[in-house]
């Protein structure tokens, strides 16, 4: 940005110095009131033409790097997208492994459970069986 401020710069600096030094040699020219007018008017045309074709192309400039900045950020936008898609599937995939492996953690754990239960209910039967047998005794 600051190259092209500065060739805006540059520019509109020499247009004024080529106007003011054309205006200066007319004005110094051995011509008549008329033809000096006409000179000037000439000049201030061509300086216009100039200043106009100037204009026209930082305006399509202006518009080329507007259209370029919108299709960037269209870009940015559709990248930021597909990247969102991709960590919402993986955070899926990682919470359907963490829940599959709790259901199998739970389930294997019920089973050591009620076979460990299993266990000491035949161990707490052995033992009154065994109480009841030598009381009898």
């Amino acid at each position: 940005m600051s190259e092209n401020n500065a060739g805006k710069s540059i520019l509109i600096g020499f247009l004024a110095g080529g106007a003011i030094g054309v205006i200066l040699a007319l004005f110094y020219a051995p011509k008549s009131g008329k033809e000096l007018r006409s000179d000037i008017k000439e000049k201030a045309d061509e300086y216009l033409g100039e200043a106009e074709k100037y204009i026209a192309e930082a305006k399509d400039k202006a518009i080329d790097m507007i259209n370029e900045g919108k299709k960037k950020s269209e870009k940015l936008i559709s990248d930021a997208k597909n990247k969102s898609k991709e960590l919402l599937k993986d955070a899926e995939k990682i919470f359907c492994n963490a829940k599959s492996k709790v259901s199998t953690t739970i389930n294997t754990s019920k089973e050591n459970t009620e076979n460990e239960s299993g266990k000491l209910k035949d161990a707490v039967k052995a033992g009154v069986d065994a109480y009841k047998s030598s009381k009898n005794a």
